[in-house]
């Protein structure tokens, strides 16, 4: 049996007509069986393949019949409608028979599944887009930290009731270092082995000099983490210094150097730091006196102050000729770092330091800037080996002029330099209705002295001007005055052309000797030994978080670290952010671009699904194309009386034809105007006429003889035969 498939788009549009039986020799649709296909019934034998197509809510059958012209396979294709085609009465169309319709029935056709399948593809590609932005929004939500998380009351014993509690209760337990480190700090207990400074600092004035910003370990502010608690700087315009010993000191040896820490700036930052420094070691080392000129190797942090917002990474080097220390500064990130001081959430700040002398900077675990500490430091660590000689001057007679003026130019005897650059226009004429007697302020008739005017202290008290009012409605008031204009004398002061130097020597530059001051140190990354960690701040903003500072040397050792900390923070102010829609509006008033792409994405789905849904307006050429004529048996008598009809069309069409040709070869002879385009195309249109004809009349042959067929068979009524209706253009 022929195979059979079913279109599932066209299926969601509307049912296909089900029929239960069906005449002899004509294909229907019959019931539907368990499996949800309809079966087809009353299929002639030898039909060939059978293929469906469901098209505006109406179920065709057309069979792809072997020995089909090209033409009526084109209507297999497009899916036009077969005779009979649609309703309860559709069937199919057997070999040698004609498609009924017409090539505008058939681009209409064409043109209706263009448009559906062009329709589908932007309704799709509205979804895909709708579909992306939300798997990112879902993905920046995902955290890769893994906590444990359970909704339970126990951690709900805490000092400060009326603080913000999280939506997400999570169980918080204490990092703890899984591989070897030189310093760790949590500050969830005593705060012991900090020490805080009691010295001054220098070069200040008494009343701020001394170290007495207060701290405090507390709980964050918002987004807690019951059980969590961090170093808080509490103090405002005051310096602060505290500090702490290493567990072991680190020495810059075949080790990579980890510092991590974590900042939260919870009320935002006006001025002030964040950094910490990591202190050499030395014999002398008080942590009592640590202030701002306390030797240290390397510091590493957030600093703004203004609009500067700063990542710091300053080591200090030691020159190994003078043994005097210099400070290198790393070069600036290229990637904005606003964000981080304003949105009073918990970054992490991690510095990697390598053998190799390579560093990289990361802010929450993604890299912000990397570079090498022999090439991306300012000033370099390794000085230039020749310099400028310092005691080298430039000659007195030593010409850097490239272009000087000609020597040999003399000014033109018509040159005049004393000729204005403006005149009076001669031609100007004084506008008519101009009034030179009237001025153009007058005072104000309403004004009135003030009572407490003294004429003795203040003088003669005068009324205000005002515009003349009689000065409105004419062209003008007071004294007229020609308007200026450009002269065309004018040619200003006169200057020599410019001409090369003869004498030019270029610019003069001191001669190069060998920097006396040369050396090269191949590995700054082996820097003085650390012993101890501190932070002297000085900050207009209070409330600074720090938390779990780590020192380690092995990255993965950090990064459990920071799954602990860091990453169970990060979870708890996801759980409390605002919903997508907040969380887009607040990324639009930082990127205002964002608003034409909102715009976008949520118009074109319900434009798509307008255009898609909204039924499309029916043409006549629609509803010709969807007549269908229904199968009537008819008698021997009737179709005797259709074929005449058809001889009778075709006479007529041979007698208007045979007009036309006259007319045509009159004209030809009559015009001696015409074109030899214009005839090529008369004759194209009397071609195409003829082949017109032929196939009209060679379609009606091939009707009447396939009514004679089924009219001599006997088997069953006789079968219906379509009129051919010849329009005239």
């Amino acid at each position: 049996m022929a195979s059979r498939r079913r279109s599932r788009g066209a299926a969601c549009q509307c049912a296909a007509p089900r029929l239960a039986r069906a005449p002899a020799g004509r294909a229907t649709i019959g019931p539907r069986r368990a499996g949800g296909r309809p079966r087809l019934a009353g299929l002639p034998a030898g039909g060939g393949s059978w293929r469906w197509w469901f098209g505006r809510g109406l179920g065709r059958v057309a069979p792809a019949a072997p020995g089909l012209a090209e033409a009526e396979r084109r209507h297999l294709l497009l899916g036009a409608r077969i005779p009979g085609g649609g309703g309860a009465h559709a069937r199919p169309v057997m070999p040698g028979e004609r498609w009924p319709g017409s090539v505008s029935g058939d681009r209409t056709a064409v043109l209706q599944i263009t448009r559906m399948h062009f329709q589908w593809d932007w309704l799709c590609l509205g979804v895909l887009i709708i579909n992306s932005v939300t798997a990112e929004i879902e993905n920046e939500e995902t955290l890769d930290a893994d906590v444990e998380v359970e909704d339970v009351d126990k951690q709900s014993q805490e000092p400060n009731v009326g603080r913000d509690k999280s939506s997400l209760e999570v169980v918080y337990q204490t990092p703890k270092p899984t591989g070897e480190v030189y310093f760790t700090e949590t500050f969830d207990g005593e705060l012991s082995g900090w020490v805080l400074s009691k010295t001054k600092k220098e070069d200040t004035d008494d009343n701020i000099a001394k170290y007495d910003g207060r701290w405090e370990v507390e709980e964050l502010k918002e987004n807690t983490v019951p059980g969590d608690r961090g170093l808080v700087l509490k103090s405002v315009a005051k310096h602060h210094a505290i500090s702490a010993m290493l567990t072991k000191a680190f020495i810059f040896d075949n080790k990579p150097l980890i510092v991590q820490y974590e900042v939260n700036f919870q009320e935002g930052i006006d001025c002030g730091g964040a950094y910490i420094k990591l202190l050499s070691s030395s014999d002398d080392l008080n942590l009592e006196y640590f202030f701002d000129k306390t030797p240290y190797t390397i510091m590493f942090g957030p600093d703004k102050c203004g609009e500067d917002y700063k990542l710091h990474f300053i080591f200090r080097h030691k020159n190994p000729k003078t043994g005097e220390y210099d400070e290198k500064h790393a070069k600036r990130p290229d990637v904005d770092l606003k964000k981080f001081y304003l949105d009073k959430k918990t970054h992490l700040y991690t510095l990697v330091l390598k053998p190799d002398d390579t560093f990289e900077m990361l802010i929450d675990q993604s890299v912000v800037s990397r570079g090498s500490l022999l090439e991306d430091m300012v000033p370099p660590v390794n000085p230039p080996k020749e310099i400028e000689d310092p005691s080298e001057k430039k000659p007195e007679d030593w010409d850097e002029r490239p272009k000087i003026p000609d020597p040999n130019a003399v000014k033109p005897d018509d040159w005049d330099e004393d000729e204005p650059s403006k005149i009076e226009d001669p031609d100007a004429v004084k506008p008519e209705g101009w009034l030179d007697d009237e001025p153009q302020y007058v005072p104000d008739p309403n004004a009135k002295k003030p009572k407490d005017w003294d004429e003795e202290m203040d003088g003669e008290w005068e009324a205000p001007q005002i515009p003349n009012p009689k000065c409105e409605t004419a062209p003008g008031c007071g004294h007229w005055v020609r308007p200026m204009k450009n002269n065309p004398k004018y040619k200003g002061k006169w200057k020599a052309p410019m001409i090369d130097n003869p004498n030019y020597q270029g610019i003069w530059s001191p001669r190069k000797i060998p920097n006396p001051d040369y050396f090269e140190d191949l590995h700054p990354f082996e820097m003085t030994t650390v012993s101890a960690i501190g932070l002297e701040l000085w900050s207009m903003t209070s409330d600074i978080y720090f938390d779990n500072f780590i020192i380690c040397s092995e990255k993965e050792v950090a990064d459990r670290w920071a799954a602990g900390g860091w990453g169970l923070k990060k979870l708890v102010a996801s759980a409390n952010e605002p919903g997508m829609f907040s969380q887009l509006v607040t990324a639009a008033e930082d990127h205002p671009w964002l608003w034409v792409l909102y715009v976008l994405t949520l118009a074109l789905p319900v434009g798509l699904g307008v255009l898609f849904c909204w039924p499309a307006k029916k043409t006549d050429e629609d509803i010709d194309f969807k007549k269908t004529d229904i199968s009537k048996p008819i008698t021997k008598g009737e179709l005797k009386q259709e074929r005449e009809e058809l001889d009778d069309d075709e006479i007529e069409l041979e007698k208007e034809k045979e007009n036309e040709d006259t007319v045509e070869d009159d004209d030809r002879e009559g015009g001696e105007d015409i074109d030899d385009d214009d005839e090529e195309e008369n004759e194209v249109v009397v071609e195409s006429q003829e082949e017109g004809d032929k196939s009209n009349k060679s379609g009606s042959e091939d009707e009447m003889k396939e009514a004679d067929e089924s009219t001599g068979s006997g088997d069953g009524p006789l079968k219906s035969v379509r009129k051919r209706r010849v329009r005239k253009d």
